[in-house]
């Protein structure tokens, strides 16, 4: 409250033209006072006029009237300066470089707070005061503070330039129009304001809106990204487990035959160290008995050769050498074997699966959409190799080449039942799901064919809108004709540019939205192009009219 005291104070002892503290005080007859320099050069602005007024009421005074130092306030000034308190413009921000200036300010001026458009004044808040309360300033246009004024006056004429000439797209003032922009377009400069805000608004709503867009286009890639590195990492896990899976089996397997081979290994060299020892045994004994003959074929003494020959003993049964049976370098050589073909046949199971897995990697998309290929190299390097299903291809579709073509027939194929295949409409879908940025082409010949793309949703029995390709929200065709094309989606066909070609290229960007048709010929035409969102993977398709029609999916690599 003391605070509040003391500023109602230096306020009520500030000049309201300098706003600092009374200097020399005068007191004017209405009983205002001002410092004496600040009236008087106030007043001499106005010797020209009949009268002098005072700048706080307005109150006119003829003829000048004669000022006089008012001591007393001179010494109530000075006491308030012996008690410290700085001037009343020292709790005022004064106008620095960056600021635009009071114009109506002397000596130090402070910073103004408007600026008016008709007076092309600036103004502090003290001197903005009778823009409030004086009945004609208040319908001048007030705006922030601008050091650009001057531009509003004809550096010609010294007029405000309230005109704009649309012929020379500059503000002009009235004496211009008289001069050299007479018999030009012009307008109020309000007007064309009120025309240029309407259009400015315009484009504000279009940037605004597109900020909009690119913000959840921005949040849908986070999402994405986050998507992504979720899916990412659940991949690399079940991964991990399905080879550690593998590997565990594998090596069960290696441990099996491991133990297998030893158990079998120490059961033969059991066998074979028993018939050893036993060999051993017969040729110990058999040296024995080789000695004792030895010696009694060198006995010189007849009767007693006679007398020890029959106490010989008879020669034991020999081993029978049949049950040896010596295998070098081939013990368990069909185990190897068997071991081998299981190796190569894993070998061969994952250099065949191998390339789908890397496939459905590569097809993982980039989060930013990226630009269609210009020519058909660059369409070629997204090129899939697709085959049709049999499992959904009508009765009357034979298909040949691989699976890669198809021709409508009069005879009814043999085909099993399946619940996936059309009953109807002589229609067929590629046993591949197309995901990611693919590129096919179709080559036809006959009456006409529909090269389209369509959810495995689709329905497949009966002949009602919803099988049909183009007829439905689960699919898109190409009708090719002898004589025209149409593009059509859920029952509504629209027209397509470009000529027409036996040979129809087709490029999908499934993230991106994109499906485009494209005439194959020397050169690449675009013939229709389809801009909206896919929420499953799709499947290309081949609808036909007529018996002896006949398209193929073509090989691109």
């Amino acid at each position: 409250m003391a605070q509040k005291r003391v500023q109602l104070d230096q306020d009520t002892f500030s000049c309201s033209i300098c706003l600092d503290l009374l200097k020399d005080p005068v007191t004017t007859p209405c009983g205002h006072s001002y410092c004496m320099n600040c009236i008087k050069a106030h007043w001499d602005t106005e010797d020209g006029k009949k009268f002098h007024s005072c700048p706080q009421c307005r109150k006119t005074f003829t003829p000048r009237p004669v000022l006089l130092k008012n001591t007393m306030l001179a010494d109530l000034v000075e006491q308030l300066k012996k008690t410290g308190l700085q001037a009343a413009a020292a709790d005022h921000c004064y106008a620095g470089p960056e600021y635009v200036a009071c114009d109506v300010c002397t000596g130090r001026r402070l910073k103004a707070i408007k600026s008016c458009l008709v007076c092309l004044v600036s103004y502090c808040e003290k001197h903005l005061q009778p823009h409030h309360d004086v009945p004609p300033l208040k319908k001048h246009k007030l705006v922030d503070p601008s050091n650009k004024l001057q531009e509003n006056i004809c550096s010609r004429h010294g007029e405000v330039m309230q005109i704009f000439c649309r012929t020379d797209q500059q503000c002009i003032c009235y004496l211009c129009l008289m001069d050299e922009h007479k018999g030009h377009d012009t307008v109020s400069a309000a007007a064309e304001r009120t025309e240029r805000q309407r259009e400015l608004e315009g484009s504000r709503l279009n940037i605004q809106q597109r900020i909009q867009n690119r913000e959840e286009d921005v949040k849908l890639l986070h999402q994405e990204v986050e998507a992504v590195n979720l899916f990412a990492e659940k991949t690399v896990e079940d991964s991990e487990k399905i080879f550690t899976d593998q590997i565990s089996i594998i090596e069960k397997r290696r441990s099996d035959v491991k133990q297998q081979v030893r158990s079998q290994q120490r059961t033969e060299v059991s066998r074979v160290k028993e018939l050893q020892e036993k060999l051993e045994q017969e040729i110990t004994e058999l040296k024995r008995q080789d000695a004792e003959l030895h010696k009694l074929s060198h006995t010189e003494d007849l009767n007693q050769f006679l007398h020890n020959y029959p106490s010989l003993s008879p020669l034991s049964e020999s081993t029978d050498s049949s049950s040896i049976n010596i295998r070098p370098l081939r013990y368990f050589e069909d185990v190897t074997a068997a071991v081998s073909e299981v190796g190569d046949e894993l070998k061969d199971v994952l250099r065949k699966k191998w390339r789908n897995v890397s496939l459905s990697v590569t097809e993982v998309d980039v989060l930013l959409p990226q630009p269609e290929p210009k020519t058909r190299a660059g369409f070629l390097r997204y090129s899939r190799e697709i085959t049709l299903d049999p499992n959904t291809a009508n009765r009357q579709l034979s298909l040949s080449g691989g699976n890669r073509k198809a021709t409508f027939v009069s005879q009814h194929q043999s085909y099993s039942r399946h619940t996936d295949r059309f009953t109807d409409y002589f229609q067929v879908l590629s046993r591949e799901s197309l995901t990611g940025r693919c590129y096919w082409e179709v080559k036809w010949r006959g009456a006409g064919v529909y090269v389209a793309v369509a959810y495995k949703g689709i329905s497949r029995k009966g002949d009602g809108d919803e099988c049909l390709f183009g007829f439905n929200n689960k699919s898109w065709a190409l009708r090719c004709h002898k004589h025209s094309c149409n593009i059509l989606y859920n029952d509504v066909q629209g027209p397509v540019s470009g000529p027409r070609s036996s040979r129809v290229g087709v490029y999908l960007d499934h993230s991106s939205g994109i499906l485009s048709f494209y005439s194959v010929s020397e050169t690449m035409t675009l013939l229709h192009r389809v801009q909206t969102t896919f929420t499953q993977p799709l499947y290309a398709g081949l609808l036909f009219y007529s018996s002896g029609d006949t398209a193929e999916l073509c090989k691109l690599k």
